[in-house]
């Protein structure tokens, strides 16, 4: 049951990304080509690579790039001490993050995103190779066996088994009465707010609210009462 997880061993996160590039003609012919090649199957007849690329990169670790991760870490007074990475420069902003699981009270953490075991979690440990450096350890996977991975997903712990079902973390948050993250902008969004407003914090604000309703979407998965942030 997840009321037998200690709390103060989840780390919640929540990441943002982007394509890698704000214009496909940025891209070298190479990648073009690659994108091309990768996404024939999934673009319709009449959309070309051009407009899907930016549509899609952003969510593919292969052509976009993380701009903001989020993290936040219960602190035993009901309280959610949130921290967050971000800017411009991929490699120093996963370096910085790394470096958090060498601390001794993150030794054994169990990660928790929504929908975190098919984006969150593989998006950053695929970035990290992709920067030339290796995924910090909650994060590899090989050689574990299902029970040993320190995964949690609040979107797998809502499906009970049924895999066809998905469900976004702004309705399970409607669902069990969590203020929604999506009071300002939304996922889509965050793209154009990066390369045309080029309002970084505008999305930090925005991830940090998302993990704040992680949290507490996960403590209502356990009847437990919800957490507020704690302001520092």
């Amino acid at each position: 049951m997840i009321k037998n997880i200690p709390i103060e061993k989840v780390l919640f996160l929540d990441i943002e990304t982007v394509p890698q590039s704000g214009n496909f003609a940025e891209l070298s012919e190479t990648e073009q080509k690659l994108w091309d090649k990768k996404t024939q199957r999934q673009r319709d007849q009449d959309v070309s690579a051009e407009d899907f690329y930016g549509e899609r990169a952003g969510i593919m670790a292969e052509f976009g790039k993380i701009i903001c991760i989020s993290i936040g870490i219960y602190d035993k007074n009901d309280k959610l001490l949130i921290r967050s990475f971000a800017g411009d420069n991929e490699e120093e902003l996963l370096k910085e993050f790394g470096e958090i699981f060498n601390r001794p009270k993150l030794q054994n953490v169990i990660l928790c995103a929504h929908n975190g075991k098919e984006f969150d979690f593989p998006w950053i440990a695929r970035r990290f190779l992709i920067n030339g450096m290796q995924p910090p350890s909650p994060f590899q996977m090989f050689g574990k066996k299902p029970w040993e991975v320190p995964h949690l997903d609040t979107m797998e712990l809502w499906k009970f088994g049924d895999w066809k079902s998905f469900i976004s973390l702004e309705l399970m948050a409607h669902l069990f009465g969590v203020p929604t993250p999506k009071d300002d902008i939304d996922g889509s969004m965050v793209s154009s707010i990066y390369y045309i407003e080029k309002d970084l914090p505008r999305i930090v604000k925005y991830c940090e609210k998302d993990v704040l309703t992680l949290a507490n979407v996960f403590r209502k998965l356990r009847q437990e009462d919800l957490l507020e942030r704690r302001n520092d």
